[in-house]
């Protein structure tokens, strides 16, 4: 059986942390993980997981915002599907699934950023409808760069 379930639960969150770790691996253990999740959810953070036989298989960390390009628009934080289910149409689900939920709160737009260095996911994007509409730019304040 397989399912898209929103993650909240302390457990569930450490649970998942390697999955994440593949995406974001300057996370520096599960403990952490799930602070900063639990930290962000106070911001409106969410955590949604895609699930087959009990195994977390993909991942989407979203949030809703509000500015004067997009209007009211859900953000994606983070997309990461374990490697060897890729190609398997999780993905595609869990991006079907943030944009249903962002058109029941009325979102006029469904935005992320990827990585230049990422022509897979970009072209992933491309294939769900998604486009690229510009280029974000970054300074580290603190001298770390994740991103």
């Amino acid at each position: 059986m397989q399912s898209i379930d929103e993650i909240i639960e302390n457990d569930d969150i450490v649970a998942v942390y390697q999955l994440m770790s593949i995406l974001r691996p300057h996370l520096p253990d599960a403990a952490a993980f799930a602070a900063r999740v639990q930290r962000q959810a106070q911001a409106g953070y969410r955590l949604a997981g895609f699930r087959h036989d009990r195994q977390w298989q993909g991942l989407i960390g979203f949030r809703l915002g509000e500015n004067l390009l997009y209007g009211k628009f859900l953000y994606v934080d983070d997309l990461v599907v374990e490697p060897s289910s890729q190609n398997g149409g999780i993905g595609k689900s869990l991006i079907e699934y943030v944009r249903k939920y962002a058109l029941t709160v009325d979102c006029a737009n469904l935005v992320l950023d990827t990585g230049l260095y990422m022509p897979y996911a970009q072209r992933f994007y491309y294939r769900q409808g998604l486009l690229a509409k510009g280029m974000r730019f970054v300074e580290s304040l603190n001298g770390v760069n994740n991103a």
